[in-house]
């Protein structure tokens, strides 16, 4: 197995230039299209729009308050957006029935400040809950009730994040970084194509979270997945964003490249 610690990340590599090096057209694994969100009449955000091709990591950045997580709810079709269309992997959210919402949430993998951990579980147990999402039912809510297939599928998963060593230790007595990772196995467990965090690092001390986005994002390069984070570390969303957005004053302020990106420039976002 590839050491995914030592490994460069792939944006850390200059980019190579030529027209026989001319990346293919990828497909759009997300569209987002002139989307607006009040509650009550507050507005939220209005005429929000972007694209992601797969494969390509987007950063959402912004203070508090500017609708980033409520953003993301609504591309999961969590709640309604006023206006405007949201397409994910071929599904146009806002007109999808349940099922259809299911199965489109069955491929996006979902990574939070809070962990989500079940406490008294394994760690294997947790992971194995990754799958409930492809196979639902209770076979998936402990791993002595999980098919060996996905017993063998979680293990791999723990393996990729260098914990497979803790799979019988309750999650209440990982760490914060440990957590963290078990909460990107569970992620990646499902073989996702498309990874949603938001916040991932938030409660984690600064050392731990360089090492958990170091880790994130090098699975999800060797994944081939399509990434989408919120952060409030400017740093790491100019090093993990293939490109960022800006969201300020209910509207998308910002959409470029990281690489032609400073720092200062991500700072005026928040005055």
């Amino acid at each position: 197995m590839t050491d995914l610690l030592t490994t460069p990340l792939a944006r850390d590599v200059p980019a190579q230039t030529g027209a026989a090096l001319s990346a293919p057209v990828l497909p759009v694994d997300l569209r987002v299209t002139d989307l607006s969100k009040h509650f009550g009449d507050t507005p939220i955000f209005q005429d929000v729009s972007f694209g992601l091709s797969r494969g390509e990591a987007v950063a959402i950045v912004g203070a508090n308050g500017t609708g980033k997580s409520t953003l993301l709810r609504c591309i999961l079709g969590l709640i309604p957006a006023d206006h405007g269309q949201i397409d994910v992997l071929g599904t146009d959210v806002g007109r999808a029935r349940n099922a259809q919402l299911r199965a489109m949430r069955a491929q996006i993998g979902l990574v939070s400040q809070k962990h989500n951990l079940v406490p008294r579980l394994s760690v294997l147990s947790n992971v194995v809950q990754g799958l409930l999402g492809r196979r639902p039912g209770i076979r998936h809510w402990s791993q002595t009730l999980a098919p060996a297939p996905s017993r063998e599928a979680a293990m791999t998963a723990l393996e990729k994040v260098g914990l497979a060593h803790l799979a019988s230790r309750r999650a209440d007595r990982l760490s914060g970084g440990q957590s963290q990772r078990v909460a990107i196995a569970r992620a990646l467990v499902g073989q996702p194509k498309i990874l949603i965090a938001d916040e991932p690092t938030a409660s984690l001390d600064p050392a731990a979270g360089e090492d958990v986005m170091d880790l994130f994002f090098r699975l999800a390069l060797q994944e081939g997945v399509t990434v989408v984070f919120i952060s409030h570390n400017i740093e790491h969303a100019l090093r993990y964003g293939d490109r960022v957005l800006g969201l300020a004053d209910g509207r998308m302020k910002l959409d470029a490249r990281a690489h032609n990106l400073s720092a200062d420039a991500l700072r005026g976002l928040y005055d």
